[in-house]
């Protein structure tokens, strides 16, 4: 496998310097992939430094473990979702970390590799699971969920404006045959909306399929609740994000940590002070550059948020 298969780190120097506030310090990468974003962290650190690097795909723990060989101890790499991140961590020693970054979504090589089942660009088992070590895949969820829950994944994951229209088309199909692969999915999806917006429709209810199958949404909740409480006075978390929806959660996270007070609902009753436990450093997200839109197309749709633990 080539590292050029994985995706080239997106927005990687702002994020390196929001990250790093000492160099002596204990690092996560929540979201491995190549590797491209954890060697720049390791190669900003002094030897003291420690990233512990989290991945589902073995794929990529293969990868960067082959990348990341030269720092030795000081890259430990971990095959598991980050709604684990506390016991990972705790089962190292790490009670208090400097600083957490989160690269979401999917790389180009799980997109392109026709095994994994993430694409609608070829014909393959459905799949879409980024950990094989699950039960629930994309297969068994198309092929049983009835036509309410199917428009209902579509529509809050994907928001797509055809989405009982798809789930009629995939059930009344599912009554002559199962459903097999992601060409046959796709050409379903053909039969509701026609050539006109395609490829935008595909994408929309391939993206809401893969949400659901690997529980992006509420993993990535899971794991900034838990990134606060283990981060260092100091320490920041870093979040780049590539749709509305992981957005919106990174935002509303940070506003709940980050406010002062909390409305008490009754205008009789004054508001609930409290403690603020991070504040804000990225008032807007910070988007890449022109330059590197034009060179890495996945950049065009990235949004950096970042901040401190108080």
């Amino acid at each position: 496998m080539r590292l050029a298969s994985y995706h080239t780190p997106v927005l990687r120097e702002e994020a390196l310097a929001l990250l790093i506030t000492t160099t002596g310090g204990v690092y996560v990468d929540a979201t491995l992939g190549g590797g491209g974003h954890a060697e720049a962290i390791l190669q900003r650190l002094d030897p003291t430094g420690i990233l512990t690097a989290l991945d589902t795909d073995p794929d990529a723990i293969q990868v960067s473990t082959g990348r990341l060989a030269r720092f030795g101890n000081q890259a430990i790499l971990v095959q598991e979702n980050f709604r684990s991140l506390s016991s990972v961590l705790s089962q190292r020693g790490f009670d208090r970390i400097n600083g957490i970054l989160f690269d979401l979504g999917v790389s180009s090589y799980q997109i392109d590799e026709p095994s994994k089942g993430f694409s609608f660009r070829a014909d393959e088992r459905l799949d879409m699971r980024m950990d094989r070590r699950q039960a629930h895949d994309a297969h068994e969820l198309v092929n049983r969920c009835d036509e309410r829950e199917l428009a209902d994944i579509l529509w809050k994951y994907g928001e797509e404006r055809a989405s009982r229209a798809i789930a009629r088309a995939i059930t009344r199909h599912r009554e002559r045959s199962t459903i097999e692969t992601t060409g046959q999915l796709a050409a379903i999806v053909e039969s509701v909306v026609g050539d006109r917006f395609l490829v935008k429709t595909l994408a929309r209810v391939f993206q809401a399929l893969r949400i659901e199958v690997n529980k992006e949404l509420e993993n990535l909740q899971s794991a900034l609740d838990q990134s606060i409480p283990i981060l260092s006075p100091g320490g920041r978390i870093v979040v780049i994000s590539y749709h509305s929806l992981e957005d919106r959660i990174v935002k509303e996270t940070f506003k709940r940590a980050a406010a002062k007070s909390y409305a008490s609902g009754n205008k009789l009753v004054p508001d609930l002070k409290v403690e603020p436990s991070l504040k804000i450093l990225t008032k807007k997200p910070i988007q890449a550059s022109t330059v590197e839109k034009q060179n890495n197309p996945r950049a065009r749709s990235a949004k950096l948020r970042a901040a401190e633990k108080l």
